[in-house]
């Protein structure tokens, strides 16, 4: 009878055994972590990339500076989200630059990339962040003795391309424009360049005036004062309410030229870019002071609303003085009391590059007969409102669903006309 082998024997295939199975459960282990770490980190930087291309197609205007303002906008808001499991110093590992923001003027030919501001339509983002650490599966390559094959670490590549489209719904002030008589789409007889009165008093104006309307159909004088800090929802069709108008709101008004109140501040309530104004007496032509040029007589500081926010003006051009030889009064000639001593600060260092964004580039509702809303315009907000409550003036930049209107909504895209929206198309 043949004896059984010694129990010893076996010990040293059971080691083979375990080792390879663990090499086994290591690699499963692995591609479940590492590879699902790659895919967080994506997914975080797909939403970096969706913001930085959204920003960016937002300032799409065909203006000079738009591919600067586009580049810049897009790497703001690409940068303040956070990569690499929501890490605080991600951007400082691979930080988006000027060199991931791309321009193209259309989808065919494969994005050819385009430096004409002119041109300019789509904005696309691409960026690849390097260096994400692989865990488990770089020790797998340590084991099994096959380093190149399992790296330690991996770089990750996202991209989006957004452009304007039109909006279902819509962000305008609550205001109201009536066609000049006999007006018709797209300019409801305004000229380009032309300063349109805001009335004080209640209801929408005539004759190609402007009147306050509450958007919520509401006749609330509190409500306007709402709806200038912030309202969605206005379509093609809403009939728009007839409040009148508290002093209060000129709080409201007055924040986007970055004039406050003692008790505030930017920081609660952003400017525009600029809060240079105008009026007859630094901008004594009367129009086109959105990207025209100097008129005669004008103001020593005086330059066109481009210009002024690519410098970031104060309303008292380099300063923060209300009154004085260079204050913001003694420049527009307006009596603004009521407690606005407060001017944000200017230039590349200041609150208004701080915590500036468009807010004197609005949309104002176009509305019939009946007060219902049939387009939109595009329009410049010209000045801060004076204290006793006076009326103020824009300027008609053009429809709001041209092509290359700077007005750009943050409603709903999937419109089929009217204003633009940022919308990602990849």
């Amino acid at each position: 009878m043949r004896r059984a082998a010694p129990r010893s024997s076996q010990h040293g295939a059971v080691i083979v055994t375990v080792c390879l199975l663990m090499l086994f459960l290591l690699g499963f282990m692995g591609f479940a972590l590492d590879f699902g770490r790659l895919f967080v980190v994506k997914s975080e930087l797909q939403t970096a990339m969706d913001s930085c291309a959204l920003a960016a197609a937002q300032e799409l205007d065909s203006l000079p500076d738009a591919i600067t303002r586009a580049a810049n906008a897009g790497m703001t808001a690409g940068n303040l989200n956070r990569v690499n499991f929501q890490s605080s110093t991600w951007s400082g590992q691979g930080r988006i630059v000027a060199g991931d923001v791309e321009f193209m003027a259309s989808q065919a030919g494969g994005f050819a990339v385009t430096t004409s501001a002119a041109a300019a339509r789509y904005a696309r983002c691409r960026h690849t962040q390097p260096n994400v650490q692989m865990w488990l599966m770089n020790a797998l390559g340590a084991f099994s003795g096959n380093g190149a094959a399992f790296p330690a670490r991996r770089p990750v590549q996202a991209e989006a391309v957004a452009t304007r489209a039109s909006a279902q719904s819509t962000c305008p002030l609550p205001l109201a424009l009536r066609p000049v008589a006999g007006g018709t789409a797209p300019n409801y007889g305004l000229a380009v360049g032309q300063w349109i009165t805001l009335l004080m008093s209640p209801g929408s104006g005539s004759g190609g005036q402007i009147g306050w309307a509450n958007l919520d159909g509401s006749n609330s004088a509190s409500e306007t004062e709402h709806e200038m800090n912030g309202y969605c929802g206005v379509t093609v069709g809403t009939q728009l309410g007839t409040p009148g108008v508290q002093s209060s709101v000129a709080d409201a008004w007055n924040a986007r030229f970055g004039i406050y109140k003692n008790s505030g501040g930017p920081a609660a309530n952003a400017p525009d870019f600029t809060g240079y104004a105008y009026t007859a007496n630094n901008w004594p032509s009367r129009a086109n002071a959105f990207n025209g040029p100097t008129p005669p007589g004008a103001h020593a500081t005086a330059a066109n609303f481009v210009t002024k926010r690519a410098a970031y003006a104060s309303c008292a051009n380099t300063g923060t003085n209300m009154n004085g030889p260079n204050g913001c009064k003694t420049i527009t000639g307006l009596t603004i009391n009521g407690g606005f001593n407060t001017l944000a600060t200017p230039g590349p260092t200041g609150q208004h590059h701080q915590y500036g964004a468009s807010r004197r580039i609005v949309l104002v509702p176009v509305v019939n007969g009946t007060r219902r809303v049939i387009d939109y315009a595009c329009m410049l907000m010209l000045q801060p409102m004076s204290i006793p409550a006076a009326d103020v003036q824009l300027e008609y930049i053009g429809n709001a669903g041209a092509p290359a209107s700077p007005c750009t909504t943050s409603g709903l895209p999937g419109g089929s006309a009217g204003p633009l929206v940022p919308v990602l198309v990849r």
